[in-house]
């Protein structure tokens, strides 16, 4: 029955789709991005995506996403008529080609919502996150010093320029006290790792730290 519903849904659906992947691991993936992923003609999405889905795109067409967006654009409009799914890590709404592929395909696009590594993040330390400031460093510039003075709790995605001993740099010259950052990597994979640290413990911290996302909280507010 359940199966008949489901499928019912999908007709209804359009021929693109762009589809979060949640956190990494097949088991955060909800169950209708699955039904979707497998029904698909054409898969669009990331190396590292792909190989999380190996099993469910034998036999598919797969366009790998690279920084040639522009190409990806004409491909998907060649080939607007076929099943196309675009898979996006973590949830669609947050830091993804969403926006991009509004702004930039005239089709319509079906969006399949996913947990984000944040709201897996929050949930792995017991806490919540609607009352902090969440945003991504990836690729961007944002005034840290700024935000961290003024929010009591912060989670971030991170990159190869803001990585965790950079924040814990900015915050220490900040001259804040009273700060712990925890940094969870490879969420939801076997390797994850989800520790936190003080700041200058964090700065001192020789590794190199696989994709991440940070947390940030004042303790004792």
């Amino acid at each position: 029955m359940k199966s008949e519903n489901l499928e019912g849904v999908m007709d209804f659906m359009n021929n693109i789709k762009i589809i979060g992947l949640g956190p990494g691991h097949k088991d955060y993936i909800l169950p209708i991005a699955q039904n979707l992923i497998k029904e698909s003609q054409i898969i669009i999405s990331g190396k590292r995506n792909i190989e999380n889905i190996q099993d469910w795109v034998e036999g598919k067409e797969i366009y790998y996403i690279d920084r040639y967006l522009d190409k990806m654009i004409e491909f998907i409009e060649r080939n607007s008529k076929k099943n196309i799914v675009i898979v996006v890590s973590g949830d669609t709404g947050f830091y993804s080609l969403l926006s991009y592929i509004k702004e930039n395909l005239d089709e319509k696009v079906e969006v399949i919502t996913g947990i984000s590594s944040i709201q897996y993040m929050f949930s792995k330390m017991g806490d919540v996150w609607n009352d902090a400031f969440i945003s991504s460093v990836h690729g961007r510039e944002l005034n840290l010093a700024s935000i961290i003075n003024q929010y009591d709790k912060i989670g971030l995605l991170t990159d190869s320029k803001y990585t965790p001993q950079r924040i814990a740099e900015i915050i220490f010259q900040s001259s804040l006290e009273n700060v712990e950052i925890t940094v969870g990597e490879n969420l939801s994979y076997e390797k994850e790792s989800i520790r936190t640290y003080e700041v200058e413990e964090l700065m001192k911290e020789k590794k190199k730290f696989d994709i991440n996302v940070v947390v940030i909280r004042k303790i004792g507010n």
